[in-house]
C-alpha cells in the first residue's frame, strides 16, 4: 500500500510550478488531490497528468478541480470549502503554496494597491485557507505552509530582500502565523508546519524576480541617456523577451522601439544589461549556498511530503523547516535599549527645534492610543522643545507656526493587538482590520512620509540622493502580565513579524540603493517576560533616532524595554 493511499491533500496554486510538483509527489504516493488556482487551463493539464499517475499506480485516488479560485478572494475560498463539506470530504493535508512575485521595485516606487494585493495573496490567503480548511479536517491532519528564507528567520535575525517589501512583510508574518496556529490547533490535534526552501529553480525567479530586480537597479542607477521613467517604460516592453529565440527578441525590440521612440540599439543594449545583472544576482545568491545549487521543485515537493509524515509532523509542529540553506550575510539590525539621556538632556537633546508629525491607526477611537499620543505630544514639547503638528497643521507648542511643510520626523502608532481568544476564530473582516492596522497602515504612512521628504522621488529615484528625514513606526507591544503564555506572545508576533522585515528591507533600499539619509525605524515596546511598556523608554529611543549615530548605524529595530 502506498504511503498516502486513502488520504486527501489540497494544494493551493497547484496548476503550475512548485504547487504542481507537490501535488504530483502526493499522488505518486497514493493520495487523492484537490487542485485549485485562478486559471482553468493549467489545472486541467495538471489533472490529466495526475490521472495518468493514478492509473499507473492503480491507487484508486481521485482528482478534483476548483478553477477560478484566488486565495485572496474570501467568497471563492469559503465557497470551495462549503462544497467540500457538503460532499463530506475530509482533508489530511493542506499545503499553502499559492503566491505571487508582487512589485519588484523600491518601496518608494511601489504602487500601494500592489502592496495590498501581495499581502492579501501571501498572508491573508494563507490565513483564510487554513481557517476554512479546519471545517473539513480531523485530528492528525496537517497544514504545511510554504514561506521564504528572505524575511525573518527568527525574531532577532532579519533578512532584508530589497525591492520585495510587501513580499518580505507577508512572509515574515506567515512564519509567525505558522507558530501561532501550532498553539491554537493543538486541542484539535491538527499540526502546523512551515518550510522555507530557499531559492528554487522556477520560471518565477528566472523570468520575473531576477530580471525585474535587474530592471530596478537600472531605473535607479540609470542607463545611457534614458531617464528613470524611460528605463522603466522600456523594460516593461522588453524584459519579457528574455529566454526567447533570436528572431522573437529581434521582432520584440523593433516593436518596442517603434512604440517608445527609442533606438533599437539602445533597447538591445538595455536588454543585454538586464540579462547580465540578473545572471549576476543568481550567481551571487548561489555562492551563499554550500553546494551552490538551487533546489529543484521536486526536492521541495519531497520536503513537503516528508513533513506530512505522521511521526515527523508531531516532532516538527510549529517549526519552520529547513531553518536555512543560504548563508546570507546578516547585519545587526536589532537593538534593545539605548543610553538613557534623561540625566543630561541638555547635552544630548536631538529633538529641540525639530518639526514632528504624529499619526496613529484609529479604527474605533482607542482611548489607550489617544492617551499615549497625548503623553507623547506633551513630552516632545515640554521636555524636548520640539514643534509638534496639530490637527490643523499648526504647531501645538503655542508658537502657532504652520509646520506641515517643515516636518523632518514622522511618528506612526499602530496601537496594540486587541483582545481576542484565537486568530483562527476571527472572522475575515476582523482579520482584515488587523492587517490594515499593523501592515497596510504603516506602509501607507511610510510611503506618504517618503513623498514628503523627497517630493517626486517615487518616479525619479535620483532625488533621494543625500535627502534627509526620519520615520518612526511604533508597533504593537508584547502582552504584559505575570503569566503570559506562549500563545499570547505568538499572536502579536504575527504582526511584529511583518513589521521587522518590512523595516529592514525599506532601509536597505534607502541607504544602499537610493543613497539617501532618510531612515525608517521600528520601535517594539514590551518585554518577553511581561513587563509593562515604558513610554519614557520610547521617548528616549525617539530622541536617539534623531542623532547622526542612528543614521549611520545598521540598527533600525529597537526593543527599548528589553534589558538584561
Amino acid at each position: 500500500m502506498l504511503k498516502f493511499q486513502n488520504k486527501t491533500v489540497l494544494v493551493t496554486g497547484s496548476g503550475t510550478g512548485i504547487g504542481q510538483a507537490i501535488t504530483k509527489k502526493f499522488v505518486e504516493n497514493g493520495a487523492s488531490a484537490i487542485i485549485l488556482g485562478r486559471r482553468k487551463e493549467p489545472l486541467e493539464e495538471t489533472a490529466k497528468m495526475l490521472e495518468g499517475i493514478i492509473k499507473e499506480k492503480q491507487s484508486n485516488a481521485t482528482i478534483k478541480i476548483f478553477d477560478g479560485v484566488d486565495v485572496s478572494d474570501e467568497k471563492a475560498v469559503t465557497g470551495m470549502f462549503d462544497s467540500l463539506k457538503s460532499e463530506n470530504v475530509n482533508l489530511d493535508v493542506v499545503v499553502n503554496n499559492a503566491g505571487v512575485s508582487g512589485p519588484v521595485t523600491c518601496f518608494a516606487h511601489a504602487p500601494l494597491d500592489q502592496f495590498r494585493s501581495t499581502v492579501d495573496i501571501h498572508l491573508t490567503g494563507t490565513f483564510w485557507t487554513s481557517v476554512q480548511a479546519l471545517r473539513v479536517m480531523k485530528e492528525g491532519a496537517k497544514i504545511i505552509t510554504i514561506s521564504t528564507f528572505f524575511a525573518e528567520e527568527r525574531p532577532l535575525e532579519q533578512r532584508p530582500y530589497r525591492f520585495r517589501d510587501p513580499y518580505t512583510a507577508s512572509q515574515g508574518a506567515k512564519n509567525r502565523l505558522v507558530e501561532a496556529m501550532s498553539w491554537e490547533l493543538t486541542e484539535k490535534g491538527i499540526i502546523s508546519i512551515g518550510t522555507n526552501p530557499g531559492p528554487v529553480h522556477s520560471d518565477r525567479i528566472y523570468k520575473t524576480v531576477y530580471p525585474k530586480a535587474a530592471s530596478e537597479f537600472l531605473r535607479v542607477s540609470g542607463f545611457e541617456d534614458l531617464s528613470p521613467s524611460e528605463v522603466e517604460a522600456a523594460n516593461n516592453e522588453i524584459v519579457g523577451l528574455l529566454g526567447e529565440d533570436d528572431e522573437t527578441i529581434k521582432a520584440g525590440i523593433k516593436s518596442a522601439a517603434e512604440k517608445l521612440g527609442n533606438p533599437e540599439t539602445t533597447l538591445t543594449n538595455l536588454l543585454d544589461k538586464v540579462k547580465g545583472i540578473a545572471e549576476k544576482i543568481q550567481k551571487n545568491t548561489s555562492t551563499m549556498i554550500p553546494d551552490q545549487q538551487f533546489l529543484s521543485q521536486e526536492q521541495v515537493a519531497t520536503t513537503v511530503l516528508t513533513l506530512s509524515d505522521d511521526d515527523q509532523a508531531k516532532i516538527l509542529n510549529g517549526k519552520i523547516i529547513p531553518g536555512d540553506r543560504v548563508f546570507y550575510p546578516v547585519k545587526s539590525y536589532i537593538r534593545s535599549s539605548v543610553d538613557d539621556f534623561s540625566g543630561y538632556i541638555d547635552e544630548a537633546n536631538y529633538l529641540t527645534g525639530k518639526y514632528i508629525g504624529i499619526e496613529y491607526f484609529n479604527l474605533e477611537k482607542s482611548e489607550d492610543i489617544e492617551q499615549r499620543v497625548d503623553g507623547l505630544y506633551k513630552s516632545l514639547i515640554d521636555d524636548f522643545g520640539a514643534h509638534v503638528e496639530g490637527p490643523d497643521g499648526h504647531c501645538m507648542c503655542g508658537c502657532e507656526e504652520v509646520i506641515s511643510e517643515k516636518i523632518n520626523l514622522t511618528i506612526y502608532f499602530t496601537g496594540n493587538l486587541p483582545n481576542f481568544s484565537k486568530l483562527t476564530e476571527l472572522s475575515r473582516s476582523e482579520w482584515d482590520k488587523l492587517v490594515d492596522q499593523f501592515i497596510n497602515g504603516p506602509a501607507i504612512s511610510t510611503q506618504n512620509a517618503l513623498e514628503h521628504f523627497v517630493p517626486g522621488g517615487s518616479d525619479d529615484p535620483r532625488k533621494f540622493k543625500d535627502a534627509k528625514g526620519r520615520i518612526v513606526i511604533i508597533g504593537p507591544a508584547l502582552p504584559a502580565g505575570k503569566k503570559i503564555s506562549g500563545h499570547e506572545r505568538a499572536k502579536v508576533e504575527v504582526f511584529r513579524g511583518a513589521l521587522r522585515p518590512f523595516t529592514t528591507t525599506v532601509n536597505q533600499e534607502l541607504s544602499d540603493v537610493l543613497k539617501s539619509y532618510v531612515r525608517v525605524f521600528l520601535i517594539l515596546p514590551g518585554t518577553v517576560d511581561g513587563k509593562e511598556p515604558n513610554d519614557g523608554n520610547i521617548m528616549n529611543t525617539i530622541n536617539y533616532l534623531m542623532s547622526d549615530e542612528a543614521v549611520s548605524s545598521s540598527e533600525v529595530i529597537f526593543c527599548p524595554d528589553e534589558t538584561r
